[in-house]
């Protein structure tokens, strides 16, 4: 019985190891302290544009934490250094940390080939966020893409990251597309990888 009812004690906080099962955080908790988020800005901004902007800085600094954290967790400190690896690391891993599950869609775009598409019918950041009619259209959802464009700038793959509202056939609420446009240099040093 060697260690049963033992309980390790650290001595600093940065001694605890980080690999340490899931960590939830209570869905109350997060809507309550996102729509402070939201409404703090609201308040600092003239705009929905600003707002939108001010959002993404902020899931920006989440996007580059969340890198750091899943690169020394899920892959013994390696990154990707694939377009469509650390596209697919977004879509899955990243989503799948931050949502609970993978995200609905992930597709290229057909216009562009710089153009790549993440879509969720239900983004949690929408779930909460009562839109008045004078802000009609204001997709919180640029939070999300904040995240997305920090973790991919950490990654050494600029981008540039908006979140757009898109109708459903027969669905009273539209999904919510992560459109990611890729820089010319990520294009570039891809095609010298192939």
């Amino acid at each position: 019985m060697i260690g049963v009812g033992k309980i390790k004690q650290y001595s600093n906080v940065l001694d605890k190891p980080l690999n340490k099962g899931k960590q939830e955080v209570s869905l109350t908790a997060f809507a309550f302290l996102f729509s402070e988020l939201v409404q703090y800005n609201q308040t600092q901004v003239d705009n929905i544009a600003e707002l939108e902007r001010r959002l993404e800085d902020a899931g920006y600094a989440v996007g580059a934490r969340v890198l750091e954290l899943l690169c020394h967790r899920e892959k013994g400190n390696r990154r990707e250094t694939r377009l469509l690896g650390i596209l697919s690391f977004v879509h899955s891993t990243v989503w799948k940390v931050l949502f609970g599950k993978v995200a609905d869609s992930l597709e290229k775009g057909t216009e562009h080939e710089d153009e790549y598409m993440i879509s969720e019918k239900e983004l949690l950041v929408n779930r909460f966020i009562s839109v008045p009619k004078d802000m009609g259209t204001f997709n919180s959802g640029a939070f999300v893409a904040g995240i997305v464009r920090g973790v991919l700038d950490g990654a050494g793959f600029p981008a540039v990251v908006t979140a757009h509202f898109v109708p459903m056939e027969g669905q009273q609420q539209p999904r919510t597309t992560i459109l990611i446009k890729f820089s010319q240099e990520v294009l570039l040093r891809e095609a010298r990888l192939v």
